[in-house]
Formats: C-alpha cells, structure tokens, sequence
C-alpha cells in the first residue's frame, strides 16, 4: 500500500482544549456545546470538525465514482454531513447523516453515485459497522 500524504492535529485539555494541526492551518479553541447543544460561535468540537472531514470526503468519492460512471458535470452539487452525538447507557455515540445534493442526475443515477461513493469514501469505510451512517439523495422539487 503507498501512502499518499499524512496529517497530524493535536489536541491539549480534551473537550474544553484546544486543536492545532501541523504547519499551524488549524487552529482552534474546543469546547463542549452546552444546553440544548448550540454551539458557541468562538468554539468548534471534534463532531462539528467531523462532519468538515467527512462531507469533503465523501464529495471527493462522489466526483471519483460520477467520472466512472460517465457523468462529467455534477453541477453545483453539495454534501452536507450531520454528526449527532449521543449517549447511551454504556457510553457516547456518534450517528452520521450525508445528504448528497446532485442536481444534473435523475434519481435512479443519483442513488446509485451515493451507493457507490459509500462503497470507496475512506471515511465511510472507517465507520462501516462502527457508527450509524444514513444516506440521503436531495432532489430538485
């Protein structure tokens, strides 16, 4: 296996912290989101950092499998992740939803470039049978 690049981030002080990724380009206060789980404008958490990464990710999967399948132009598409975190009775979980917009494909093509980008995307493939992933196609109306 070649290894393409790596990245490295540290976190000191856990959920009330601080990030830094190397080279300096993140470089954030963390903080837990507090009552109804809104979140303070001057903090980030490792779910909102998440649903960052993951929805990049599985654009790029996207781009990679539309090319495949001879789709060109996937137009102003989008890929919004959702990261919940939960609790459980013994522990903290965290559930994913990707809503994939994909406005120049019908629905039959739409589904079956989501499908196969959850097939390839490297995160997905680190979540598989970890984590709750549910996959939404958004259509035009």
């Amino acid at each position: 296996m070649k290894t393409i690049f790596k990245s490295r981030a540290t976190n000191k002080g856990g959920r009330s912290g601080h990030v830094t990724s190397e080279g300096g380009l993140i470089d954030l206060d963390v903080k837990m989101p507090i009552g109804d789980a809104t979140i303070e404008e001057t903090h980030t958490n490792p779910e909102q950092l998440f649903a960052a990464a993951y929805s990049t990710c599985f654009a790029g999967a996207l781009q990679a499998v539309a090319k495949e399948n001879g789709v060109d132009d996937l137009g102003d598409f989008s890929v919004t992740a959702t990261i919940a975190f939960q609790k459980e009775e013994d522990g903290f979980i965290i559930k994913a939803t990707l809503d994939s917009y994909l406005p120049t494909v019908d629905k039959k093509k739409g589904e079956k470039l989501v499908n196969a980008a959850h097939e390839i995307c490297p995160y997905s493939k680190a979540t598989r049978d970890n984590i709750t992933v549910t996959l939404n196609l958004l259509l035009e109306e």
